[in-house]
């Protein structure tokens, strides 16, 4: 029996994941809980599994990690809040199922050289997760390319970004997620992450990981061998299935979706991404290469316009036109240097020392 603290608990991954842990119960014991909202249904959560263990906050929640005996933690906290809570965790060497990408990219090879056995970083996100699995087909030497798929968002064929509501936003035609990301990947800058987070995952030189729109969100992404094969992961859409897969890793879950209906007339549509999903993807290989702290300042200049557009202060075109413009007022102050301080510590600084240029950038368009 796995013991695992899931920190985000109460968001979207979370109370999926606490689902799947409810129908596998003599599979895993949950030790500890922690969330910065809803702590109504945090304490719910709390009484179901009878654990005393529970934290409200980042801080809290990595004080949980570090405090309590665990196999796996499931991060699943949204955005660069994520950070502290995968720190403690690898610190402490517990395994962890990530679905908190935005932690990785802003740690990243630091992060690595923090893991004590193979197997330690576990993804969540489907389209690693697909990977991952599609990766046991071949040796690392007889990788060509990674290709990870896109369901395009809410937005694909329109030629105009303008007008877009909030609302509009949040309609993603095939997942259900959080505002963050659902946003993200109406933006395609969800992408952009994950194509960092595959790089650092897998070890794939960016100018080998590629992006395809497929609508349908059934085949969650391809590995394809040097021989010419093309190794892909296909199944419903329902994060359930790379939740179980990294709770119960190396093994595979019990009771986690339904499979695909061969004997049913379906259609799978690849398509190239748009030219304006490029610019997200194309700003994020730009961070991602450069390397340093420049991930995590691309995620905290997004993280701001994308704030900024839920609170009404900018347009949802604005979003990727904001955080571009943050990322490059930081890259012509600022260069990536070496320090004695704490890694981390470095990236919580440079973290808010963007997030205060994006305040003055936002203002100035608000002003507008």
């Amino acid at each position: 029996m796995q013991r695992v603290i899931i920190v985000g608990s109460t968001g979207s991954i979370g109370t999926q994941a606490i689902d799947f842990i409810l129908k596998n119960r003599d599979s895993f014991l949950v030790v500890g809980l922690a969330a910065s909202t809803q702590t109504s249904l945090l304490r719910e959560q709390a009484q179901v599994f009878g654990t005393k263990n529970t934290a409200q906050g980042a801080s809290e929640a990595a004080e949980l990690i570090e405090a309590t005996e665990a196999d796996v933690v499931l991060n699943a906290i949204t955005g660069a809040a994520g950070l502290l809570s995968t720190y403690a965790t690898l610190k402490t060497g517990k395994r962890l199922a990530l679905a908190n990408k935005e932690s990785l990219i802003m740690g990243g090879k630091y992060f690595l050289d923090m893991t004590s056995f193979k197997g330690q970083i576990t993804p969540v996100d489907s389209e690693h997760s697909a990977i991952a699995q599609a990766m046991k087909s071949g040796k690392f030497s007889e990788v060509n390319k990674l290709i990870l798929t896109a369901s395009g968002g809410p937005f694909y064929d329109r030629e105009s970004l303008e007008g877009i509501t909030l609302k509009d936003a949040l309609d993603h035609p095939t997942w259900n997620m959080g505002p963050m990301i659902s946003i993200n990947s109406a933006t395609m800058f969800n992408k952009g992450l994950e194509i960092i987070e595959a790089h650092l995952l897998f070890g794939i030189p960016y100018s080998q990981i590629d992006v395809v729109i497929h609508p349908q969100s059934i085949v969650h992404s391809m590995v394809e061998y040097k021989d010419g094969s093309v190794i892909a992961q296909a199944s419903v859409a329902d994060m359930t299935l790379p939740i179980g897969y990294a709770l119960s890793w190396p093994n595979r879950a019990l009771n986690a979706v339904r499979p695909l209906e061969w004997g049913a007339r379906q259609r799978w549509d690849f398509l190239p991404p748009t030219e304006n999903s490029m610019r997200s993807i194309n700003l994020a290989r730009r961070a991602g290469e450069a390397g340093g702290v420049y991930p995590a300042v691309l995620n905290a200049s997004n993280e701001c316009a994308v704030e900024a557009f839920m609170a009404g202060k900018i347009s949802f075109a604005r979003i990727i036109h904001v955080t571009e413009t943050v990322f490059n007022l930081y890259t012509k102050q600022h260069t990536n240097r070496e320090s004695a301080k704490n890694p981390i510590e470095v990236i919580l600084e440079e973290d808010a020392r963007t997030r205060e240029l994006a305040k003055t950038v936002i203002e100035n368009m608000s002003a507008d």
